[in-house]
This record gives structure tokens, sequence and C-alpha cells, in this order.
């Protein structure tokens, strides 16, 4: 198969963990031909969906992993499948990729995960569509309503919409007297809706992410478990990750949602869970495969490439 990915700048990757590129590895590794392409090489011209594609030969060396050649104008279709995998920010430049994406998908191009579902998840607010198996939500912007909540809980972390990687995430006690200051300048204000969420202590044993790969649950975790005198568990945060094999109580949650996701075209969907409880659901670029590669064997880039050839 020709396989293309939608990855930020390949030099600014970092192979030793990246999972798109254990994806790509995985690719050649089966016989396939691997292309990348920048979100800024996608283009509509009179209707056809086209990007700028450059065939990859990767290799295991981190240091020096891939040789691009040169890239050139080829139409979507023209791919067995096409993986979006372009990092946050959801801005209106990742909506509008997906907009041109979704064209795609109507020319017969497939692309996952799908456009108009990553478009449709909010990877923090659709997890309000299961209430049953999150922690006390709250999701607004305005301040008496936020207070409130604060004031209820007792203890609660607050976190931008569009953040990725613990970015902008606090925890607020109701005694905390930098309350004020800290929903201010995440709510600008007033002006931008953020999410509240009931503290759970259970933080400490890690934030722990499940995989799912078309419909199916992976058997490890990764839980990142934060540093000392830290609330957020994100690796980028400084977290530490170990790999577990999932509890009762996460597989109830992933099986449950496996279906549901898959059904709308989300191929590779990453679960956060706190204590049992589900916090957000990753769609755009999902991790950790890598590391929970490295401490149990289970190789999900592999499973991955073998559930697009079942494709």
């Amino acid at each position: 198969m020709k396989i293309a990915f939608i990855v930020d700048p390949l030099d600014k990757l970092k192979a030793y963990k990246d999972s798109s590129v254990a994806m790509m590895r995985a690719a050649q590794a089966r016989g396939h031909s691997v292309f990348a392409i920048a979100r800024d090489g996608l283009l509509v011209r009179d209707g056809e969906v086209h990007a700028l594609a450059s065939a990859l030969d990767v290799s295991l060396d981190d240091a020096c992993w891939y040789t691009a050649a040169a890239s050139a104008s080829q139409p979507l279709t023209a791919f067995d499948a096409v993986l979006m995998r372009q990092d946050p920010p959801f801005d209106a430049e990742y909506i509008a990729a997906t907009w041109m994406l979704e064209r795609a998908v109507a020319q017969g191009a497939k692309v996952f995960n799908d456009p108009r579902a990553i478009r449709d998840h909010s990877e923090k607010v659709s997890i309000t569509e299961f209430p049953q198996f999150t922690p006390t939500t709250l999701v607004a912007r305005d301040s008496t309503s936020i207070q409130a909540f604060i004031d209820e809980m007792g203890d609660a972390i607050l976190k931008p919409l569009d953040g990725m990687g613990g970015t902008g995430i606090f925890r607020v006690r109701a005694d905390d007297p930098n309350r004020n200051a800290i929903l201010e300048t995440l709510t600008d204000n007033g002006r931008r809706s953020i999410m509240a969420q009931r503290y759970l202590p259970q933080i400490s044993e890690g934030d722990k992410r499940i995989l799912l790969i078309a419909g199916q649950v992976m058997p490890y975790s990764l839980a990142r478990i934060p540093m000392a005198g830290e609330t957020r568990g994100n690796l980028a945060a400084g977290g530490k990750g170990v790999a577990m094999p999932l509890t009762a109580r996460e597989r109830e949650v992933a099986e449950a949602l496996a279906p549901v996701l898959w059904q709308r075209g989300l191929l590779i969907v990453g679960l956060d869970m706190i204590g049992g409880h589900l916090t957000e659901i990753n769609v755009t670029s999902p991790t950790c495969m890598v590391e929970i590669f490295q401490q149990t064997g289970c190789d999900i880039a592999t499973r991955l490439i073998q559930a697009l050839e079942q494709l």
C-alpha cells in the first residue's frame, strides 16, 4: 500500500518516542510505501484535493531516522490510506484542513481519523456524551458558574478546551487566594469557555492513556505519573510513563466507547482516565505507542498498520 502521514515538520518529530514515526517504521517493515505530507501542503484545485507529498525511507536510527525524496503534488485518492496526525492547536487552520480532507473523502480517499469526526469531537467536551464515566464536570465561561463549581467541589481542575500536553491546566482549591486571577486568565475575562472537573487524588497513581485501534481496546495503558509536587501527569509536563495492564474498570469504559467511536470513523483514539474516570477523548494525534511497546512488547503501531491492511 501507499500510506501517507499528515504530520508536523519531519525534523521536529522526536523519533525516539513519536507514535507517528513508529507507525511509519511499522508500515515500511510490512512492505508498504510511506509518504509525508505537511498540512500547508494540502490544496484543492478545481474541486480535486491534492497534497505535496514526499516519499520517505525510514530507519531505526533515531538521530537520522528518515530520508525524504523531493515533494510532488498528488491527489489524495492516489494513496491507499491517509493518516491525519497533525498535533493541535485545533485552530482555524486545523479546521480548514478537515474541510479539505472531507472533500477528499467524498472523492474516494480513505482518511483516518475521519476529518468530520475529528472536527466534531472536541477532545475535552466530547466526554460530556458519557457522563456515567466522567468525574463531575462543568463546561462554561461564566465566572459565577465556575466559582460556584469550585466552592461545591472544594478542589477542582481547570483547563482550556484547546490545550495539549498539560498546558494551561490549574488545580484550584476553594481557599486558593489566586482563584480569581486564574479564572480571569483562563476565561479571558469571560470570553472563552473552559472545563472544570472535580479534582481526582488518584492522579498520584497516574493519568492513564488507553489506546483504541479500529474499535479494539489495546491491553495496556500508559500511566503518566506526575513529578513530586506536580498535579499534571502529562509526559510533556515531566510525568513518568509506566505501562500497566488495564484494570477491570478501565476495560469496562474502553469497551463501551470503542465501538461507538470506531463507527464514527475514529481509527486511533486515546482515552485518558484517572482513578477509573474518563477525563478526555483524544482523536487528533494520540500517542504513547512507543513507551508501551518498549515496556511490554505490545506493538500497537504494527496493530494499526494491520488494521489498515484489513480495511
